[in-house]
């Protein structure tokens, strides 16, 4: 048994906040019937729905790794988006989310699922899973503005800060960070005079973008899933 909130996200139908506007707003029936509780318990056996369409769990689940490209916009929702990280993902008749974001003008690695339970743990900032970038700057970012990166700046009412910031070339840094707030690093090399060129993730906790080619996916190993889930803060570092 579960509530219908957990039931729908673990379906991949809507993430639990998406889920729960929903169940409230009557989009969703079970057995028939309207149901306007999140909190109404399921087990499974009785039909749900939708608007109108059949709500079940898959009967195989999908954990992708995309090398998004720049110009892709990450969230399924964004109606004026021109191109969706998720339309490069080709897998028929499968529903995937993103564990969290990438900004439109940034490439790199984002992890997709079907799987609502999974995209929850690793996008909920709880478990802080780390996330390493190389960063490329318009300057070099001074000595003193690196100590404050990882100290931490207040920009527009928001903590912001690094976990670890290394010069790699002039202008080139790896970068990891714990939560990642909407443009973070954007916004801390921007503090810093600096503005950041180009930005790509290059890991996600211990999931390497590797050399998979920018546009395209794969399906992560049994293994990296299981990591993720056990140990989803597992180090990003090098």
């Amino acid at each position: 048994m579960m509530n219908l909130v957990k039931f729908l996200s673990s379906c991949g139908a809507a993430s639990r906040r998406k889920a729960e506007e929903l169940i409230r707003s009557g989009h969703v029936t079970v057995n028939g019937e309207v149901i306007c509780d999140p909190a109404f318990r399921v087990d499974g056996t009785l039909p749900v729905t939708l608007d109108g369409t059949p709500v079940s769990a898959p009967e195989k689940r999908h954990y992708i790794l995309l090398h998004k490209p720049r110009g892709y916009v990450c969230s399924n929702a964004d109606a004026h988006a021109e191109k969706l990280a998720v339309d490069l993902i080709d897998i028929p008749g499968t529903r995937l989310v993103s564990a969290g974001r990438l900004d439109k003008d940034s490439e790199g690695a984002i992890i997709f699922s079907d799987d609502g339970e999974f995209i929850n743990r690793l996008a909920h900032p709880r478990y802080g899973i780390l996330k390493r970038y190389e960063v490329t700057t318009v300057r070099p970012v001074s000595p003193e503005w690196q100590k404050k990166m990882v100290q931490g700046i207040t920009d527009d009412g928001e903590k912001l800060k690094v976990i670890s910031i290394k010069e790699l070339t002039p202008c080139r840094y790896e970068i990891i960070l714990n939560e990642g707030k909407k443009r973070e690093i954007r916004r801390l090399t921007a503090a810093a005079n600096a503005p950041t060129k180009r930005l790509i993730r290059v890991a996600i906790g211990k999931v390497e973008l590797g050399k998979l080619a920018c546009g395209t996916f794969r399906e992560l190993r049994n293994e990296e899933v299981e990591n993720l889930l056990k140990n989803p803060a597992a180090s990003a570092e090098t």
